[in-house]
């Protein structure tokens, strides 16, 4: 019995850790999905790539052959998403044990088309050409992050330059406004002055004229 049951882990224990390659070329009609499933532990690296069989080999892929791909996992986690390829690759580090799903829905065309799809999915490989695959689509990713924060730093620093021009904008108006208002004081005491120097002039010649002083 402790045998039997020891010939089950040891079973267990090497289906965990041997990798499993899925290789295989299918086809698909336009407008129509297919799906496949791959069972994933966690902590596992998984990588694939697709791209779609050229049926002429000497003219450029026809428009009618484009694919929408999305790889989530049983919980919806969406791992790779790529809308409107022809061809394309992902690497994934499950987070969870599960069946992990890639489906591909090939574009809605009239007349309809029959597209030949090359997948390969494998998981636990550790060869040199499948890792920069993963390393590739790993640096892709931090590089988009990167241009995202890139692109936020450039846009406060453009946001600070405009504040920067409004506020000095602002200290040109208030300094022309300050000047203004001076040369208006000066102006309103000016005719003040004025009129009551005229006051005082047209009151003492009548006070004279009628001889009251």
């Amino acid at each position: 019995m402790d045998l039997h049951r020891s010939s089950k882990i040891i079973l267990l224990i090497l289906s965990i850790l041997s990798p499993a390659t899925l290789s295989m070329r299918y086809e698909l009609l336009s407008g129509h999905t297919k799906c496949i499933y791959e069972e994933i532990h966690a902590n596992a690296m998984s990588v694939g790539k697709y791209h779609i069989v050229n049926p002429h080999e000497d003219h450029p892929l026809p428009d009618s052959h484009k694919i929408t791909v999305k790889v989530t996992s049983a919980q919806g986690t969406a791992y790779h998403e790529a809308d409107g390829v022809n061809t394309g690759q992902f690497s994934l580090t499950a987070l969870e044990t599960g069946d992990y799903i890639t489906c591909f829905s090939a574009v809605d065309h009239k007349p309809e088309a029959m597209l030949t799809i090359d997948f390969d999915w494998r998981t636990g490989v550790q060869t040199k050409d499948w890792y920069n695959v993963a390393k590739k689509s790993q640096v892709e990713t931090m590089e988009l992050e990167v241009k995202k924060l890139l692109d936020t730093v450039t846009s406060i620093h453009e946001e600070l330059y405009y504040l920067r021009d409004r506020e000095e904008e602002m200290q040109d108006l208030n300094i022309s406004t300050n000047s203004k208002m001076a040369w208006l004081s000066f102006m309103s005491l000016g005719v003040c002055l004025s009129v009551a120097g005229l006051q005082f002039w047209h009151l003492k010649t009548f006070f004279q004229k009628k001889k009251i002083i």
